[in-house]
Order: C-alpha cells, then structure tokens, then sequence
C-alpha cells in the first residue's frame, strides 16, 4: 500500500508539473505571432531593405565622390551640367510610377514636365522615385549627398506609364543600366584609384568601358580590368529572383544569396557593416583585396548584419516571371521539353534539374566541363562557373547569355552545347529546345 501511495503521489507531481509546463507552452503560443505573419513580416522588411536601404553608404557615392554634386549641376548647386531625367533614362535609370503623385503624373502625360532640366531629377528623387536611389536633402531642399541600394542592379520598371518609368519588377537584372556611366560621372574617383593604383583618368575609361548590364564586381579584388583578349572584364548583372532551393549564387559560385548580400553591400555598395571571408586573404589570386583587409571587414555600428535575414527571406520569396503569352511556341515547346530531359537526346536537365533548373548541392563545373575559357571563373575562389538557374531566361535575354554575353541568343547556347558534346541534334530540334528554353 505504502508503494502505491507513493506511486500515485509521483504522479501527481508529474502531472502538476506537465499541466505547468502546458500553461507555459500555451502562454507561449499566445505570445508568438503565427508563422504565416511572421514571414510576411519579414517579407516586408526585406523588400523595404532591398529598395531602399543604403546600409549608410552616402557617406561613400556622396561624400568622397561627390555623385550627388555631379547629378545636381551646377545650376543646382553642383558641378557640370548636370543629370537631367532623358539622360538618368538613357543610362538605364529607372523610375518608379507608383512613388509619382498624380498631379506629377498628369503633368508628365501632357508634356508639361522638363525632362531635360536636371532639377526634375533632384525632384524625382526627392520623391523617392528613382530606382534604387537615394537622395539625401536638407531642410532647404537643396541635395547633400546620395546613396545607392540592391534594387540599382537588380530591379527594373514594366514601362506601363512611359518607357523607363512603371510599376517595380524586384529581381530582374537591370540589363538597361550603365553603371560604369554614371559612376564615371563622379566629382572624384579617387578611392578607387588609389585602391587600384592608378590614375583617375584610367579609372573612369574602366568605367566606361563595362557598357549597358554589366558590372565588374571582382575588379576591387583583383585589379583585373580587362580580359586577355581585351574586352572588359565586367559581367552581365544577373537576375535576383528563382533563387529559393539555389545553392550557390553568381556566375562563378562565390556563396550562398546571404553571402553575396553581405559581399556587395560592405565591398561593392560601400555600406557599413561587417564581412568576413578568409579566401580573400589569397594575395595571389586576390591582390588587391588581400592588400586591403576586404577578408575581414567590420564597421561599428553594424548597418548590415542586422538586415541580412529579411532581404534574403524576400530575394527567395521572389519567384521568377512566367513568360509574356504567345511569347514561345507550344507544340515545339512540349518536343523541346522531351529533348532537355536527363534521358533526352540534349540530356539538358541532368544538371539544369528542374524545378530549380540548377544541381542541387555544389552547383558549380570547371571551364572545361563546359567548353570556354576559364578567365572569369579564375577570378573567383572555386575557379569554376556555376550552373544557372534557367527559371525567366525570356527576361533577361538583353546583353547575350552566359557571364559575359558572349552567345548572343538562346540558338547560339544550343548550337555551342550540340558541337560540344557532340549531340547530333539537327535544326529543327534545336529549335524545338529554344522553344522550350523561352517557356520557362
């Protein structure tokens, strides 16, 4: 009797302590938000950072060199003459529809707006309008400084109000955007001259050299302008959407979306924030970044860091665009598809693996696993390119395909796979395949 009293006692205990442990477990879920808010929250962070957010790099483009004096003009307080509206469209500049008032928006439909007075643009920008952008202004108005953020390189507009000015399209590549251009257009370029040793002239005919859509991230790492064959060695800029489920990020495999978000906007945006990757101490292969400390960068306070989760949860929230209707043929489409398939005669899927249309893992392969030139993945610390995602192809087909442009359509991809690896598909299968490319 005495051991099964003190059974029973036992079990009293332990069912006060689990009925505790209950209310405890239920006052916690009254206090936590759902999942389901919980990523739309973070979602609207992200999206907030990716627009707008320029992790205080004003103090960078404005202050030392002195881009927003050169937009402005002299008649606006800065120098030269000036960034109108027609000329921030002509270098890829975009303007977001949706931040224009209406009485901006009636005025510019009717012709009553001079967009070829540079102080448009400081009024657009004032508004928040330009994309990826942002001007800094003191209570007068006058502008004092500027700043830039994600969407600069990897957001467009769909041209629904006037071309160049629409409704914001987040992730796709800005293939439009001469970011050479107007950096060269700076009061000063002189940190990057000193960063790369040599004169500002060199500087801003680098610059100028990159062309519309493309950027040359690795140029601050290893000082490598140009390729061999004298071309620039600056890449295409690639979309920032399809990414959910994609292991490594940028044509020659670097890391993961977080990494990359990290790595341009400390190195590249010249946000303040702290960024840490060991293989950049290699003064081989990185001489100008080993030289410089970019292995391990940190600023106090942190603009970055605390920012990374929810831009990244909203770049893998961005699903990549279906294609216009009536863009691809159909039928060949569904040919196309039989041939891209691991077991079809192109075998395309064995790495391109759908859904994602990339390898899940390590999605990366040597220069000569694909048949180029390894100049580019050399640049970076896998020495390999990566497998990319082919989810969108249709709406970044401006500027060619692969990191460079160097194929100049979707056909030209077909026939360098078909003579390489020797597939035997004849004319109309290869059209069948582009076709089916164009339908994802």
């Amino acid at each position: 009797m005495r051991i099964v009293l003190r059974i029973l006692a036992t079990l009293a205990c332990v069912s006060i302590t689990l009925l505790n442990a209950t209310d405890v477990g239920a006052e916690h879920n009254r206090k936590s938000a759902n999942p389901v808010v919980d990523a739309i929250k973070m979602v609207r962070e992200g999206r907030k950072t990716f627009r707008y957010d320029t992790f205080g790099n004003e103090d960078f483009w404005g202050g030392a060199l002195g881009l927003h004096s050169a937009i402005a003009g002299s008649a606006n307080g800065g120098i030269g003459p000036g960034v109108s509206p027609a000329t921030a469209l002509a270098v890829g500049l975009k303007v977001d529809s949706s931040a224009l008032p209406k009485d901006v928006k009636k005025a510019l439909a009717r012709g009553e707006v001079d967009l070829n007075d540079p102080a448009t643009t400081l009024t657009l920008l004032a508004l928040d309008a330009v994309v990826g952008v942002q001007g800094r202004f003191d209570d007068s108005g006058a502008i004092r400084s500027i700043g830039i953020t994600c969407a600069l390189c990897h957001s467009t507009v769909d041209d629904s109000f006037a071309p160049g000015i629409g409704r914001r399209l987040d992730g796709w590549a800005a293939r439009d955007l001469n970011v050479g251009a107007i950096v060269a257009l700076s009061e000063s370029v002189a940190p990057f001259a000193q960063l790369l040793g040599v004169d500002e002239a060199t500087v801003r005919a680098v610059l100028n050299s990159w062309g519309p859509g493309k950027f040359d991230a690795a140029l601050f790492l290893d000082g490598q302008a140009f390729t061999p064959g004298g071309n620039t060695a600056a890449t295409l800029i690639p979309p920032a959407f399809g990414l959910a489920g994609v292991n490594l990020h940028t044509w020659s495999g670097w890391g993961s979306v977080t990494h990359w978000n990290a790595f341009v906007a400390v190195l590249e945006m010249q946000g303040k924030g702290t960024f840490y990757d060991p293989r950049l101490k290699d003064a081989g292969k990185f001489p100008v970044a080993a030289a410089n400390g970019f292995d391990n960068v940190r600023n106090d306070p942190d603009l970055v860091t605390p920012k990374l989760a929810a831009l990244q949860f909203y770049q893998l929230a961005l699903k990549a665009p279906a294609p216009p209707k009536g863009s691809f043929d159909r039928k060949a489409a569904q040919r196309g598809k039989k041939l891209f398939a691991a077991d079809g005669q192109a075998g395309c899927a064995y790495c391109h693996v759908p859904p994602i249309f990339t390898e899940p893992g390590w999605n990366v392969h040597t220069p000569e696993e694909i048949g180029i030139d390894g100049f580019q993945a050399n640049r970076g610390p896998e020495d390999r390119y990566r497998t990319s995602p082919l989810k969108g192809l249709w709406s970044h087909a401006k500027g060619g395909f692969y990191h460079d442009g160097r194929f100049a359509t979707l056909y030209d991809v077909v026939n360098h796979y078909n003579d390489f690896q020797g597939l035997g598909l004849n004319k109309g299968q290869k059209r069948d395949l582009v076709e089916y490319l164009k339908s994802l």
